[in-house]
């Protein structure tokens, strides 16, 4: 079974995500851009959602941890819960 570790930050809107993300191309902190504009609970921890296996997040999510490059920000990428910056820290 698949296992992977990311961050992520996740925002309501397309454009609030493309902005987050372009402060990221510019060198910025994702974990403080976590802390500062993630919606989800995980936003406390700077996104760390920690271990999971393949099949435990939704659909679009799953795919862009599990096929996206290692080590760089995806997204803005939509689901049911808003836009997501996902980063991708490790997976086997």
């Amino acid at each position: 079974m698949s296992v992977a570790s990311a961050c992520h930050i996740l925002v309501k809107t397309k454009s609030e995500a493309e902005s987050i993300k372009d402060k990221l191309d510019q060198g910025g902190d994702f974990y403080q851009l976590a802390k500062k504009h993630s919606t989800c609970p995980s936003g406390r921890k700077g996104g760390d959602l920690g271990e999971f296996k393949k099949g435990d997040m939704v659909r679009a999510f799953d795919q862009a941890v599990f096929k996206g490059p290692l080590l760089q920000v995806q997204g803005p990428i939509k689901t049911k819960f808003g836009f997501h910056l996902i980063k991708v820290l490790y997976r086997n």
